[in-house]
């Protein structure tokens, strides 16, 4: 807990579906990340997959996100793609995931390993709504772009994983930034502020 954030390695992830309710009928559609360390980007160090949700995608979907049928008939089913999602961690030995609005993405990989007959444990994550909330909490709003703008980041187009996974790690050093400027600079003070504790 008392471990320097700038020693710390952060994976921060996105995830596209087929719909929001991921606990039921909707599925995985695609799973972006990109490596944060040392409050830096690491751009270059980065995951993108589709996956197969085995169901037609909506058009609403496929306007929104550029993602079309053809382009994921190919791709592994939702439990093999999360499994190289974390070999993905695991060759960079990542301490911390981290996210915007993680909380709906950590649930369409739990929905998914579920359905694969796999429990997934995963570790405390860290999202960036709730820095939001301790450096800015008259803000109220959940729109990625805005954020983005709000703090002066560098933005991505919207709506595919990888593109927003690489706003959100922008935005997310940003904080981090700040944060260290208020003397938030160990993993376990982060903690406690992506918490709501401090």
């Amino acid at each position: 807990m008392n471990r320097k954030i700038e020693d710390l390695t952060f994976i921060v992830f996105d995830t596209e579906t087929t719909g929001f309710r991921v606990n039921a009928e909707d599925r995985l559609l695609e799973i972006g990340a990109v490596k944060v360390e040392s409050y830096r980007v690491h751009d270059e160090i980065n995951f993108q997959l589709f996956s197969n949700p085995n169901r037609p995608i909506s058009q609403e979907i496929s306007e929104l996100t550029g993602i079309e049928s053809n382009d994921v008939e190919e791709a592994p089913q939702a439990g093999e793609a999360i499994m190289l999602f974390f070999d993905f961690l695991h060759h960079h030995k990542a301490d911390c995931l981290a996210g915007h609005y993680v909380s709906f993405d950590e649930l369409v990989l739990k929905s998914e390993m579920k359905r694969a007959g796999t429990k997934l444990h995963l570790s405390p994550s860290i999202d960036t709504l709730n820095l939001i909330g301790c450096l800015a909490p008259s803000t109220d709003m959940r729109d990625l772009e805005r954020y983005a703008q709000i703090f002066g980041t560098r933005m991505y187009p919207r709506h595919r994983a990888l593109n927003d996974a690489l706003t959100t790690a922008y935005l997310f050093v940003e904080l981090l930034e700040l944060l260290r400027d208020r003397g938030i600079d160990t993993w376990g003070e982060l903690l406690r502020v992506s918490r709501g504790e401090r």
